[in-house]
């Protein structure tokens, strides 16, 4: 019987699944989307359990759909976004919503424990700068204002290692998830017991560390009646979603360097060397002995998204009548704006903003605006304002010894010719896009792969199954009209930042 390995990615607005052969090929696909909630300014959280609720919908619909056998599943492989701080109890229970990435309610917190161990302190351990949205601080978050929360937590767990503990029952960590606590030690991949104890995190919240390609249990009878799985299925460790797509778009060597184009935008830079700036975000790749470094943005594709949802009504009801997506013309209608969109420059800060500037505070921007312009504009310079972050995250890259060379595009941005020849032109660097779609899940896949020894080795799991599409170079006819686009990018935040800190401030003011 032919063996087919399941690659489970647990993304900000949706879970995927998909099935894949061992020449990578899609054998059948399936998503269903969540919620975030945004409670109050600041906050951006999910429910774990509507996860889980989507993952057995998802992999219902995706074995069904091509009436694939559950005995034919061989492993399975899963994938989440970064910086969950999933509380469960002794029998697994979630204590309550997790903040995600995107969340910011605990600036307080970060500033007061940098002044009692001491920024250079906490970034010599952990190769990352303390910031709200990562893991710790939402921990330490549920001490100071969830104490019911707090005293009931027997584990802390991340998006996909939730997810592994419903299928199998065993509470684990893997290796590229650690860097959200700032008691991991980046140089070892080990947590730090003292800093555990300085930073007041009980090692007893953090499970054991273990390879993202290990074999952590194997699909229970419970979770196999609730997915519609087979019992006994291996389930191996899995990991960030970024290292996962990186693995998927066949980074796996220092110098290749993965375009992330989900609803987060940003990089990721394989390095067989520890190379730590306080300006990016440092983790252990997937693959082992290497390390990502990264670039993380908050707007991505959710900016298209956003436009697609607020402004593109005409474009919803158009596509239906033209068997169309909306965002397929927008596209469309992008394409007949010049290259620099006549001067209209967008901040993508929708949510603050991670690297490299980290500030919570940031707003998202249109500069530029006059009579002349129209929502091919806005969309066009939507597209630019996510190119341009990306370049900053490179050049800052760059200048901490990393090397660029080409692009991998992943992520269903990819799908946009215009977007990614943008993003192309804008770096000056070549995109090659492999499967950008599937990417991720199948980098999730190839774990469970070479866990179960599928594959020898993740030399053999890329050279199987990741192939180039297509590839985009640099046009040197809009060097002059871009470099322009990223100079006035760049001024923008600065003369803006101390306006946005300043309202966000009078605004919290005023909701108390």
């Amino acid at each position: 019987m032919q063996q087919y390995l399941l690659g489970i990615d647990i993304g900000t607005s949706a879970c995927k699944t998909a099935l894949f052969d061992r020449e990578g090929n899609v054998i059948s696909t399936a998503a269903r989307e969540y919620k975030v909630y945004y409670p109050k300014p600041g906050y951006a959280e999910q429910d774990p359990g509507e996860w889980w609720e989507a993952v057995c919908l998802a992999v219902r619909q995706m074995r069904e759909a091509k009436q694939i056998p559950t005995e034919s599943i061989a492993g399975i492989g899963i994938d989440g976004q970064s910086w969950s701080a999933i509380a469960v109890d002794k029998k697994g229970e979630v204590l309550t919503n997790t903040p995600i990435w995107m969340d910011t309610r605990a600036v307080g917190i970060c500033r007061e424990i940098q002044d009692r161990i001491g920024a250079d302190a906490l970034f010599s351990l952990t190769g990352n700068p303390l910031q709200p949205s990562y893991s710790t601080a939402k921990v330490l978050w549920y001490q100071r204002h969830l104490p019911e929360v707090y005293a009931h937590t027997c584990k802390i767990l991340q998006s996909n290692s939730y997810i592994a503990f419903r299928l199998t029952g065993n509470m684990t960590q893997d290796l590229s998830q650690g860097y959200g606590f700032h008691c991991f030690n980046m140089h070892t991949g080990q947590w730090d017991e003292a800093m555990c104890e300085a930073l007041g995190i009980p090692r007893s919240f953090l499970p054991e560390i273990c390879p993202s390609h290990a074999v952590v249990g194997t699909v229970t009878e419970t979770a196999a009646r609730e997915c519609g799985l087979s019992a006994g299925i291996p389930v191996v460790a899995g990991g960030l979603d970024a290292a996962c797509g990186a693995l998927g778009a066949g980074v796996i060597h220092p110098g290749e360097t993965q375009e992330q184009g989900g609803q987060a935008g940003g990089m990721s830079i394989c390095t067989d060397t520890y190379r730590a700036d306080p300006r990016l975000i440092l983790g252990f790749h997937v693959v082992p002995g290497t390390w990502l470094l990264q670039g993380g943005t908050t707007g991505g594709g959710g900016v298209m998204r956003w436009l697609e949802r607020e402004f593109g009504t005409y474009e919803q009801e158009e596509g239906k009548r033209q068997g169309k997506s909306a965002l397929t013309l927008f596209n469309e209608a992008a394409e007949q704006i010049p290259a620099g969109s006549d001067g209209l420059v967008f901040l993508p800060y929708m949510a603050g903003e991670r690297s490299p500037i980290w500030d919570p505070d940031a707003k998202g921007l249109f500069y530029g605006l006059d009579f002349r312009k129209t929502k091919a504009h806005f969309i066009r310079s939507a597209m630019e304002g996510v190119a341009c972050s990306l370049r900053h995250n490179l050049e800052v890259a760059e200048q901490a010894g990393a090397r660029v060379d080409v692009l991998r595009a992943m992520g269903g941005s990819a799908n946009s010719l215009l977007w990614t020849q943008i993003k192309s032109d804008l770096t000056g660097k070549p995109v090659a896009v492999p499967s950008s779609d599937t990417a991720t899940t199948l980098g999730a896949a190839l774990l469970a792969g070479v866990g179960i020894g599928m594959y020898s080795d993740f030399e053999e799991a890329v050279k199987c199954t990741v192939r180039e599409k297509r590839m985009h170079k640099p046009n040197p006819e809009y060097r002059e009209v871009y470099e322009k686009t990223y100079r006035i990018y760049r001024e923008l935040y600065p003369q803006l930042c101390e306006l946005m800190r300043k309202e966000q401030a009078d605004s919290k003011r005023r909701k108390r």
